[in-house]
């Protein structure tokens, strides 16, 4: 179930216990706020359109904090002009909880709601399936190199080691 309600010329999808972030209120922190410019109703598949907005039917919210927005660099630049002004701001919010949604006829919603959810069965059994596939993985094999290879690394090893003696050798004898 969810609201789209107007305030400040924008719009803000309103669910019951999740929070909204809208342009700064005048109130203070912990005061409960009732917007009553509701432009769209949705509840259980059914959706109620207002002309503009929907009698009877209004969100109660309460605030929770005030905060600053991201920072906005405003840079005015003219070409071969030598003019160059370079200024920030920071745009102020309010953030509200949706407490309740209130509508004419919500207890009989609320009610068939309730009912729906207690004869939905969950899905366990495909879920442990997928649990038991996870869990039983094969060991990784371990791949062997080759003893040719070995071999020939030490063949290069001993020749290297055969030209810095012979190097020694000369540079001995020279002396």
């Amino acid at each position: 179930m969810y609201a789209i309600i107007e305030n400040g010329g924008k719009q803000y999808k309103a669910v019951e216990g999740d929070y909204i972030d809208i342009d700064l209120l005048p109130d203070e922190v912990g005061k409960k706020k009732t917007f009553d410019k509701v432009l769209l109703l949705s509840t259980d598949g059914s959706t109620e359109v207002g002309e503009p907005y929907l009698k009877g039917v209004s969100v109660d919210t309460m605030i929770v904090s005030h905060f600053k927005g991201p920072k906005i660099i405003v840079f005015k630049y003219r070409a071969k002009q030598r003019y160059r002004v370079k200024t920030g701001h920071r745009q102020k919010h309010s953030r509200v909880l949706v407490e309740s949604i209130a509508f004419p006829g919500k207890s009989d919603v609320a009610k068939n709601s309730k009912s729906t959810a207690t004869l939905k069965k969950p899905k366990t059994a495909k879920k442990s399936s997928a649990a038991a596939k996870k869990t039983t993985k094969k060991p990784k094999t371990e791949v062997k190199k080759p003893a040719v290879a070995k071999g020939k690394t030490t063949v290069k090893k001993t020749v290297e080691k055969k030209a810095t003696v012979d190097k020694k050798t000369t540079s001995a004898e020279k002396k």
